[in-house]
């Protein structure tokens, strides 16, 4: 199987990178291809500010043979959105509009009453509101998730309150008490955003964050060209791709319901590995790049410095008794990992990573979508791939 090679910036050994691992990174990479454990990948590498590795290999979709993967290959981004929605509170905080101490009830109403007055935006940003958490991070029972209690208030009500009836199942445990993964909590946050700056907060997010660092193959909303290039998983997706490029549906349309309310700060981005490699170089560089600011250094100092303290994590079969977690960003200091200990991370869904290593300044993207010998979640092309690219530093 031959890799496709997109266009670098200098060879690895120009900044200290082994350009072997490359070799067996791609080596490792086509053998959970040809197990199935993922269709295909697209990654790239950064170090010092220079891309020394960009490439894929693999199928472009999953239905299709015939479709390769692509470096550029464009993908849903899932919940590596949240970065992006944390760096634009963090943006906020800066210009004053708001501070992450702040009682969410300060921007939110619905939030004056107990129990959840006690829930700040800091709480929000950590995943330990107390609200419920996504489906799955526990076996036992529970309400019905947030976005089931907004579909059934809809249909009662088309006009009903996104917030009060996502926040109806009240709090699964005290503020603050323990680390459970919320996306709806990164739904309020794109509220925030929206009432902090007057703006709809992918319209912020794109205007001061995607657009001033020239992340061209990134959206809420994809384009034309950008539909070209994305990868998808069935002809489902493939007719909205199709329906996208002949300008039979518009992405950005109104569809007249609640949803249209909601931003999509949670997990609604897509990306392609260079644009995500170039925002994780914004941080490695004290948050600026190009003659870009997207943020100041201590921000990015605040971000990437673990905010909690004997927070346990049992999600998802976790017995962690101190979750070790950033502003936005995910902090893992375990055997699973060699990155230095100023690495910040996050991954998205079905499956993708950004690891952002600011002691090595080295910057790593990957798109891996899951293939059935994957059973669902991997950490194979994830956690294994990470330990290759790190090898490669000398």
């Amino acid at each position: 199987m031959s890799a496709v090679i997109g266009k670098t910036d200098c060879r690895p050994e120009e900044t200290g990178f082994d350009s072997s691992r490359i070799d067996k990174l791609n080596e490792r990479l086509e053998d959970m291809i040809s197990r199935r454990i993922i269709y295909g990948v697209a990654y790239c590498i950064s170090h010092k500010g220079r891309v020394i590795a960009y490439a894929a290999l693999g199928k472009g979709c999953a239905a299709e043979n015939d479709r390769p993967m692509l470096p550029d290959t464009v993908f849903p981004i899932a919940s590596l959105t949240k970065v992006f929605t944390a760096t634009a509170v963090m943006q906020l905080s800066e210009d004053g509009l708001l501070n992450i101490n702040d009682p969410v009830s300060t921007l939110l109403p619905q939030f004056k009453e107990m129990p959840f007055s006690d829930i700040r935006i800091i709480h929000l940003l950590t995943h330990t509101s107390g609200l419920y958490p996504d489906g799955g991070c526990f076996s036992e029972s529970a309400p019905k998730s947030s976005w089931q209690l907004i579909e059934e208030a809809a249909r009662l009500d088309p006009g009903a309150d996104w917030i009060a009836a996502g926040i109806s199942a009240g709090l699964r445990r005290p503020v603050g008490s323990e680390w459970m993964y919320c996306s709806f909590g990164f739904a309020l946050l794109g509220e925030i955003i929206a009432r902090a700056s007057g703006m709809n907060a992918q319209d912020y997010i794109t205007d001061r964050i995607l657009a001033p660092l020239g992340l061209r193959d990134s959206s809420f909303y994809p384009t034309r060209e950008l539909a070209e290039r994305m990868f998808y998983r069935d002809a489902e997706e493939k007719k909205y791709l199709s329906d996208i490029i002949s300008g039979r549906t518009d992405p950005k349309a109104v569809r007249g319901d609640i949803w249209d309310s909601i931003p999509k700060t949670a997990g609604g981005l897509c990306s392609a590995v260079r644009d995500l490699a170039r925002f994780g170089d914004a941080f490695v560089f004290g948050g600026r790049l190009d003659g870009v600011r997207l943020l100041g250094r201590r921000s990015v100092e605040r971000m990437s410095r673990v905010q909690l303290k004997n927070i346990p994590d049992r999600c998802w079969g976790a017995n962690e008794p101190d979750r070790q977690y950033g502003i936005g960003f995910d902090i893992r200091r375990t055997p699973w990992f060699s990155y230095s200990d100023r690495t910040i991370m996050h991954e998205g869904a079905g499956a993708s990573s950004l690891d952002i290593d600011l002691d090595e300044q080295l910057t790593a993207a990957w798109f891996v979508p899951f293939d059935e010998g994957a059973g669902g979640w991997s950490s194979e092309p994830l956690y294994n791939v990470q330990n290759i690219i790190w090898s490669g530093l000398m």
